[in-house]
């Protein structure tokens, strides 16, 4: 059997349809770059985010980039985040000029470490950006707190949290501002690229909308410099289908992970995700741990089992990063995430036959 990682021709073509007749309004209006189809989107993901304002954007890099730019972060400040995420959340620290200053994760969860976060404040720092990762949201209550503490804004990198849900907050509602990315593979993805910022500050919301639009409070106005970052379109007609269905996926992904628990709880050296509790995670990803990662990745795929890594290498121990000299051994929880994890096929349209295929492709392995 083949088990593809994710599906996204199977998805699509369960609302072929509804997909062809909102992309042909918009090729009917020509109303490609912006307009009233991205608007139409931004009220709607309000409404499942439960915020004031939702501002689309090319991608999520662009999201969290604008947002970091509105807040007036630049050269001379530091932004705390985690080290085991995708490098777009660090380089949009860099982009600003800002420095990234690193935290370690707790385990199980693989999110920013409250616990860790404290020692890590200085007076260069102007926020602190948690990674909601693999679907499941980091201790907000905790980072908040700090963050109150000190007197700075937190920003939450949502990528891979449509939906998510802290003590019935939902991603990207806690902090300051939420950032989103709409890549195709996610759980809320587009047929393209997409993303966006959302928030309950006004005042945000329109520097991000003028950064969007080259720093413009009018057509050809600049008050600023900005960038050309807007959503087209197209995809904002594509993300108003898909948002109807996003509750049934998420909970579809969740069946699909309980029925990875079930079958593959208590097997010898294989470490399964933990849902921490008063957290809905969304299951992004449904990633395991395993000291002999490689060898197993290698036998599931000679076995037709397509898998992932997130992420391989810690962003301190990039190339791109060396500039910062932070050495190996800094964030063992990290780097040990770098070292055992690996992503399992996960979509809503998974099988259980295919679920328990992989599940005895890993058992047989162990054994």
């Amino acid at each position: 059997m083949n088990v593809p990682f994710l599906d996204i021709k199977a998805q699509n073509s369960s609302i072929a349809s509804e997909l062809s007749e909102a992309m042909g309004k918009v090729m009917e209006s020509a109303a490609f770059a912006g307009g009233p189809f991205v608007k139409a989107f931004e009220d709607e993901f309000v409404a499942f985010c439960g915020v004031q304002h939702a501002v689309g954007v090319s991608n999520g890099t662009a999201a969290l980039w604008a947002v970091l730019m509105a807040m007036g972060v630049g050269p001379g400040d530091a932004v705390i985040t985690v080290p085991n995420t995708f490098i777009a959340t660090v380089e949009a620290i860099s982009l600003c000029g800002a420095t990234p200053i690193f935290v370690d994760v707790e385990p199980g969860t693989w999110t920013m470490d409250p616990a860790k976060l404290e020692q890590a404040i200085c007076p260069r720092v102007k926020a602190i950006l948690p990674v909601q990762l693999y679907g499941q949201m980091a201790d907000m209550d905790a980072i908040l707190n700090i963050a109150d503490k000190h007197g700075i804004s937190v920003v939450e990198d949502a990528a891979q949290a449509h939906g998510a849900a802290y003590n019935g907050r939902r991603a990207g509602s806690m902090g300051t501002a939420g950032c989103f990315s709409f890549y195709p593979g996610k759980n809320l993805g587009a047929c393209g690229e997409g993303g966006a910022v959302v928030t309950d500050d006004a005042e945000l919301a329109a520097a991000v909308r003028r950064f969007r639009e080259h720093g413009q409070s009018a057509k050809y106005y600049h008050d600023e410099i900005g960038f050309n970052a807007r959503l087209d379109g197209l995809q904002g007609a594509v993300l108003s289908v898909k948002l109807k269905q996003l509750e049934a996926w998420n909970q579809a992904r969740r069946e699909n992970a309980a029925v990875y628990m079930e079958l593959l709880d208590g097997v010898p050296g294989l470490s399964l995700p933990r849902i921490a509790e008063g957290r809905t995670h969304i299951f992004h990803l449904f990633t395991v741990q395993h000291a002999e990662r490689d060898a197993l990745i290698e036998h599931l795929q000679e076995k037709g089992v397509a898998c992932g890594i997130h992420y391989p290498v810690p962003i301190h121990l990039t190339k791109a990063y060396a500039h910062l000299g932070v050495p190996a051994g800094s964030f063992p929880v990290a780097e040990q995430c770098a070292q055992q994890t690996l992503s399992l096929p996960m979509f809503p349209e998974l099988t259980r036959e295919q679920i328990e295929y992989v599940a005895g492709c890993i058992k047989d392995f162990v054994s």
